[in-house]
C-alpha cells in the first residue's frame, strides 16, 4: 500500500505569520528519541529567541508551507543575518544568513522540507554568496542538507555547522 502525498502551497512568510514562527521555532528544535522534550518556555532564552525576536528585518526572509485543502501551516523555513556579538549556532561570518526550519512532526518525510529549502535557498542565493545551518548530533535532516550541497564547516557544541556556496555570477 502507497502512502498518498500531501498536496501543499508554499508562500512567503509575512507579518500575520509571527504567532505561528514561534511556534515553528519550537519545532525546528531537535529532540533525541529518549530525550525530554523541553517546555516552549526555552524559546525565551537568548541564544534560541534572537531567531525570531523582531522579526521582519531588513536581511529577514521566510516561506510558509500550507496544505491546500485547508491552508493548514505544515512547515516554515527562514534565514537570518547575525553581525558581531549577535551570532547563531551556526555562525559563519557576518555576511552569511543563518536558516532555521520545522516541519510538523506529522507532516515529515514527505517532500515538505525539501521543498521550503529548495524556495530558501534559490531566494537567498540571489542575496548572499552562502548560507549556513546549525543541525545537532543524531538529526536525520543531516542528509537533507547534504543532498542539497551543504558541506561541514565546523562544530559548536554538540552541534555541526554546516555551510552551502552560492555560485555568484557577475553581470558585464
Amino acid at each position: 500500500m502507497s502512502k498518498k502525498l500531501l498536496e501543499f502551497n508554499i508562500r512567503l512568510l509575512s507579518s500575520k505569520d509571527l504567532d505561528s514562527l514561534r511556534e515553528f521555532s519550537y519545532h525546528a528544535i531537535y529532540v533525541a528519541e529518549g530525550d525530554p522534550i523541553p517546555d516552549h518556555e526555552i524559546l525565551d532564552q537568548p541564544e534560541i529567541a534572537r531567531y525570531i525576536t523582531d522579526w521582519g528585518r531588513e536581511d529577514d526572509l521566510g516561506f510558509v508551507a500550507e496544505g491546500k485543502r485547508d491552508n493548514q501551516k505544515i512547515g516554515m523555513t527562514w534565514h537570518r543575518l547575525f553581525v558581531g556579538e549577535n551570532r547563531g549556532f551556526g555562525y559563519v561570518d557576518d555576511t552569511t544568513p543563518e536558516l532555521s526550519i520545522a516541519v510538523l512532526p506529522s507532516f515529515r518525510n514527505q517532500g515538505i522540507g525539501t521543498a521550503l529549502l529548495s524556495c530558501l535557498l534559490d531566494s537567498a542565493a540571489m542575496r548572499y554568496p552562502a548560507i549556513s545551518l546549525s543541525v545537532a548530533d543524531g538529526n536525520p535532516a543531516i542528509r537533507l542538507y547534504q543532498r542539497l550541497g551543504f558541506v561541514k564547516v565546523g562544530r559548536f557544541g554538540n552541534s555541526t555547522t554546516m555551510l552551502k556556496k552560492f555560485h555568484q555570477t557577475t553581470g558585464t
